[in-house]
């Protein structure tokens, strides 16, 4: 039997990917070509809704026993989506252009997610799920580290010697045929799947069946909440922070160049966040989610006080600079195995185990996106330096509910 990393490696490479993309490298793209952070917030958080409404379409993907086929299928969609980013790059009204192309490569690797994410479940026992969970955090954010590392950093490389969106048009071929190979491995490195055929009652008696069934579960409405607000801070600072450190210092930035941003944010942090997330997924499988969820919380939250650090002293040296990025994302790396195994343990158990894992998923993107959105507005009001501890008092709500939630009483066992 193939061992589960052969294939959860690569399948939440593929996922983070394209997140990453959309979320992150797509801001830098714009910002290096002089869009405003308002703007660049409100767009490519209404890009994130591709994952909140996903659960509108994951009933169809449990009526099908072989998930693997739509895997490989997404991913390819991805692919090519990102090489029409290449070409819409240069046509005259090249924001809206890239903004709808962003969108179908949204709305497939969100199907994508959804399929994923039901492999996972379906292969792996409790104590598995518990043990591979940083794995798939450190692998999602291995997406990270390819797209704000490598690729930023020959961004900042591209964009000194060509008109700044041809760089970047190589980029997103370059992501396109990334993800094209990771397709083709996949139709030898997934195992084939045979689960259970559902019911073949109509699309739309499964979609209110899986909705029902999930909000009968104990204090649902405690865990939406939760999972909405677990994110608050971390959705803020995610999307600023590489804009605070693009930012000219005359503004209240760090006046990193691309190229610095790919360094410090998107190899050296991405690195420590996948130490924090093996780290993070064993310390959830020793202690059980129980006894480890309040510290995952604290763990991403509190590491964000590096960036009020950043914009109150304003270092310029690269070092000090790596090292505070490089805390604050090894926390959030530990931390947010936390919120993964919620959803898993708490809301993704029954009949639906995927479609409740991608409604659950979607919710959390709900808090994602809410926040990502209004994050750019919130910061031109009150500057980095206040914005950074806004951050910090929107955690506070998701710590006073850990003691509320319904969470699992043992240890799960090999």
């Amino acid at each position: 039997m193939r061992h589960p990393l052969r294939w959860i490696a690569s399948l939440y490479l593929a996922e983070g990917l394209p997140f990453y993309a959309v979320a992150l490298v797509a801001s830098l793209m714009f910002k290096s070509l002089h869009i405003a952070n308002e703007q660049i917030t409100h767009w490519t958080g209404f890009l994130g809704l591709a994952w909140v409404i996903k659960p509108l379409w994951s009933p169809l993907l449990e009526l099908t026993s072989n998930k693997k086929s739509t895997v490989i299928v997404c991913q390819w969609i991805t692919g090519c989506a990102f090489g029409l980013v290449a070409l819409a790059l240069q046509l005259p009204d090249y924001f809206a252009a890239c903004i709808a192309v962003f969108m179908l490569a949204s709305l497939s690797a969100a199907t994508h997610d959804i399929a994923a994410d039901g492999l996972y479940i379906m292969h792996l026992n409790e104590y598995q799920q518990a043990r591979y969970a940083g794995w798939c955090g450190a692998f999602f954010n291995a997406g990270k580290f390819v797209s704000l590392g490598g690729l930023v950093i020959l961004a900042g490389h591209l964009e000194s010697k060509f008109d700044v969106r041809v760089a970047w048009s190589i980029i997103f071929l370059l992501l396109a045929a990334i993800m094209l190979a990771v397709g083709a491995y996949h139709t030898m490195a997934i195992p084939h799947t045979a689960a259970p055929a559902k019911s073949a009652m109509s699309a739309g008696e499964t979609l209110r069946d899986v909705f029902r069934d999930f909000f009968r579960k104990p204090d649902i409405w405690l865990c939406v909440v939760f999972i909405i607000l677990f994110r608050a801070g971390e959705a803020q600072v995610q999307t600023i922070a590489p804009l605070f450190l693009r930012e000219a210092r005359e503004l209240g930035g760090l006046g990193l160049s691309t190229g610095q941003i790919g360094s410090v944010y998107g190899t050296a942090g991405t690195l420590t966040f996948i130490l924090g997330s093996l780290g993070g997924g064993y310390f959830a499988a020793w202690l059980g989610l129980r006894r480890a969820l309040i510290w995952l919380v604290l763990a991403v939250n509190l590491p964000n006080l590096v960036f009020y650090f950043l914009s109150t002293q304003m270092p310029s040296d690269l070092w000090v600079i790596t090292a505070a990025v490089g805390l604050e994302m090894f926390g959030y790396g530990f931390g947010f195995v936390g919120l993964i195994l919620f959803i898993i343990q708490v809301l993704s158990v029954g009949k639906y185990s995927a479609a409740h894992y991608a409604l659950a998923s979607g919710i959390m993107q709900l808090g994602f996106v809410i926040f990502k959105v209004i994050s750019g507005d919130i910061q031109a009001a009150l500057g980095y330096q206040h914005f950074f501890l806004w951050v910090l008092l929107s955690a506070v709500p998701a710590m006073l509910l850990v003691r509320r939630m319904p969470l699992p009483g043992v240890r799960a066992k090999a």
